[in-house]
């Protein structure tokens, strides 16, 4: 059948109950790939926070953008 794949997989809910309780990391950089998630969300942060800097900073001197 086409839909064996997704409706025969192996329920992996216990396993990954216990490595999240085994962890000593805080309960934000537990799960898989989540430096790389929290890293892009604070570099696209810190480019939107400089953007908005740089834009007022123009404002107030009066220059065009």
């Amino acid at each position: 059948m086409v839909l064996d794949a997704l409706v025969h997989k192996k329920n992996l809910v216990i396993e990954r109950q216990k490595q999240y309780q085994a962890s000593h990391k805080p309960i934000w950089l537990r799960p898989a790939r989540s430096r790389l998630y929290i890293g892009l969300y604070n570099a696209t942060f810190a480019v939107g926070m400089a953007g908005v800097a740089y834009s007022a900073y123009s404002l107030i001197r009066g220059k065009p953008t």
